[in-house]
């Protein structure tokens, strides 16, 4: 973890606003009740320019993440777009991570938040390897959590909620406490279903695996962004789940995440995993590199320019940026 460096600018509730000017009440609603749907974006240096890698994919499930919730956004997808675009333009960042969040706001307290104002900020500041630098070289130690993956019958975990993340704050703690770099947690099948931010992948006998959403996860853009990769490149793929014990038995797992980037995993439970030198997994973090900076012509729909606006989604250009009521 890292502190967060400030930018010039943050979005909120339609107007670009000094950093230390973008501020809520003690008393907001979402606050007290983890009431809140966020996301997690990415835009890098390419050679055309700055461009925000899978924009229009990162909103739509933002978007989603607010209708499970029931949560009415004040914005349109394509607003919220062009608002991204907006806010690294303004702030000049070739290189950053961009938060998206809305929450109910202050005016009212208790359990119904039908009755609150929906609140909508981006943010963006500069932040590097979330595991740090030498975990994607190297790898990272992980341990099988003793927290279980919350339950849909819970919690919906298809939803970027903040009340979810509670589950992988806890579960990272016991991690860390413990001496290991990050946790892993199995659903209440007590199958494998994802680290704290992160999905997982296995790799055993040249075939490549993930757990399916039935078990609980959430459906990373990264880890759709993989597959894809994978496919492209003959990497034989199952969409099946795997148990605890054959994380122990795989020749490599590694995770992936828009904060992560695609990281491998050396150990679980002070068990070394695989041969160490995990092929597939470098072999696929060098094909997402290349696909962020626009290296790989048949993905440039998935940059979003920011330097060059030509070239956001369709539905970005569409309209202007949102104004405050």
């Amino acid at each position: 973890m890292a502190p967060i460096t400030p930018t010039p600018k943050i979005w909120m509730d339609g107007r670009l606003l000094p950093w230390g000017e973008a501020q809520i009440h003690v008393l907001t609603h979402g606050l007290h009740y983890g009431f809140a749907i966020f996301e997690g974006i990415r835009c890098h240096r390419t050679a055309r320019g700055t461009a925000v890698f899978r924009l229009g994919e990162h909103v739509r499930r933002f978007c989603d993440s607010a209708k499970i919730y029931a949560m009415p956004l004040p914005y349109s997808r394509a607003q919220l777009e062009r608002a991204v675009i907006e806010l690294v333009q303004a702030n000049g960042a070739p290189e950053a991570y961009i938060r998206p969040i809305a929450f109910t706001g202050y005016g009212e307290m208790g359990l119904d938040p039908s009755g609150s104002r929906i609140q909508v900020a981006i943010g963006m500041w500069p932040w590097g390897a979330y595991l740090g630098d030498a975990a994607g070289a190297h790898g990272v130690r992980a341990t099988v959590s003793s927290w279980t993956r919350v339950d849909s019958r819970s919690l919906p975990p298809q939803a970027k909620c903040a009340a979810n993340y509670a589950n992988g704050i806890l579960a990272k703690l016991e991690a860390k406490a413990a001496g290991y770099d990050e946790a892993l947690l199995l659903n209440s099948a007590g199958v494998v279903a994802e680290g704290p931010g992160e999905n997982i992948f296995r790799v055993r006998n040249g075939v490549l695996s993930t757990p399916p959403a039935s078990a609980g996860i959430l459906r990373g853009v990264t880890r759709d962004t993989v597959v894809q990769l994978a496919r492209e490149a003959g990497i034989p793929f199952q969409g099946t789940g795997f148990t605890r014990e054959e994380l122990f038995t795989a020749d490599e797992l590694f995770f992936t995440g828009t904060a992560v980037g695609v990281t491998p995993i050396r150990e679980v439970d002070g068990r070394p995993i695989g041969s160490g030198e995990f092929p597939v997994a470098r072999q696929l973090k060098a094909l997402y590199d290349d696909a962020v900076r626009g290296r790989i012509a048949r993905h440039e729909a998935w940059l979003s320019s920011v330097d060059a606006p030509d070239r956001p989604s369709p539905a970005a250009l569409a309209v202007p940026l949102p104004k405050a009521a």
